[in-house]
């Protein structure tokens, strides 16, 4: 097991009617900036309990926060806290809008002129503009983490960001909101949350017992109620195990003793801002090509995945492993995820040249748990999922 740290300071309150106990988290006498999408909030009675749980501070709302959250959107709502001098910010949404808040947190307080560079620099925040959250959308685990991914359609990027003054303070998960979640959002989240692990668990054998029996329980609570949850979202049982599953997924601890790779995100977000892709879809299109071309560094892990997770128990390492992958593209099919860029779309030619030459003038020139990846080798990856 490696050497780590572990601090997660942020307070999950968890359950059915809890969104009513935000006052008791938000300091007396703040103002609060509340902030969410495109409102369906609205209809599902999430934006009413919020509204009357925030009856004794100032609030200004700000709404319109898109998946993929857009920097010049951001940057509208930068300028509102500034001129309003807001001390607190309460993300009420999925894990675009709570991504959005914690860039906000630290454009807040940086003191450059261009509060992209945050993102272009790779600058952490040790100290943000104090936040929490109210989850209605589980998938990323952007409630419990202290990173964010932001979108600029000016520049066709996708970049991340984080430190550990990005921690939301509380979040709030009701498993009530699920049942109002679209199909098409409930897959994406149970994909998500899904690679999120395999991220973190698809490496090699690192002696971390424990953290790989939590990785695979968590895959394999997701392969039980994720179908369950799409199937009937108002079932509560279900629901709270997936919304929990994937705070689990991504809130540190898993990765912790732990290699992680992380490349398939890093190849995901680009054919998200290239071709506006949902983030959990471009996950499924690139990481059965990531794990077939970098099969012999991770065999022994995608054979014990086969065993523990999918039951296979018969055949060699190479075997079990082979159809470990298999098993994952069917999962995926199963929830009607498709698994090629060319499904897509039909201007996919010249993508992998594309993403190569952006990884290298970033100087991203080791990806992976082993930090060998090169630019070359992510454009046969790309290219093997068209």
């Amino acid at each position: 097991m490696l050497n780590f740290e572990f601090k997660n300071p942020t307070k999950i309150i968890f359950g059915k009617g809890e969104i009513e106990k935000i006052s008791r988290e938000i300091p007396t006498g703040a103002k609060v900036m509340m902030l969410y999408g495109g409102g369906s909030i609205k209809t599902n009675g999430v934006y009413d309990q919020v509204i009357h749980a925030l009856k004794a501070f100032e609030v200004v709302e700000f709404a319109g926060i898109p998946a993929n959250p857009e920097y010049e959107v951001l940057m509208q709502a930068l300028k509102v806290i500034k001129e309003e001098k807001i001390t607190y910010m309460l993300a009420v949404g999925g894990g675009s809008v709570i991504d959005g808040v914690k860039f906000l947190s630290a454009a807040a307080v940086y003191q450059g002129a261009h509060p992209w560079d945050i993102l272009t620099k790779s600058i952490r925040t040790e100290v943000g503009l104090p936040f929490g959250s109210v989850l209605t959308l589980p998938a990323t685990g952007s409630e419990m983490n202290s990173g964010a991914v932001i979108t600029r359609a000016e520049t066709q990027e996708k970049l991340a960001m984080g430190g550990p003054g990005l921690f939301p303070e509380f979040s709030i998960l009701d498993p009530e909101v699920v049942k109002s979640i679209p199909k098409r959002q409930l897959v994406n989240g149970v994909t998500d949350a899904f690679t999120h692990v395999l991220e973190q668990y698809m490496t090699y054998p690192a002696g971390a017992h424990l953290q790989d029996r939590f990785s695979e329980s968590i895959l394999q609570t997701l392969i039980e109620v994720g179908p369950k949850v799409i199937e009937n979202p108002a079932d509560y049982e279900a629901a709270a195990n997936f919304m929990w599953s994937c705070t689990m997924a991504l809130n540190g601890l898993i990765q912790k003793g732990v290699p992680t790779d992380w490349a398939v995100h890093a190849m995901g977000h680009e054919l998200t801002a290239l071709f506006g892709i949902d983030h959990a879809r471009t996950l499924a299109i690139i990481a059965p090509s990531h794990y077939r071309y970098n099969f012999e560094a991770k065999k022994e892990k995608l054979a014990q995945y086969g065993q523990r997770v999918w039951g296979i128990q018969e055949g060699t390492v190479e075997e079990i492993a082979t159809i470990a992958i298999a098993k994952t593209e069917d999962f995926f099919h199963a929830m009607e995820i498709k698994t090629t860029l060319g499904e897509y779309t039909d201007d996919y030619e010249g993508t992998a040249e594309k993403i190569s030459k952006r990884f290298t003038e970033r100087g991203w020139l080791g990806l992976g748990e082993h930090k060998t990846l090169s630019p070359s080798d992510v454009e046969k990856i790309v290219a093997m999922s068209y």
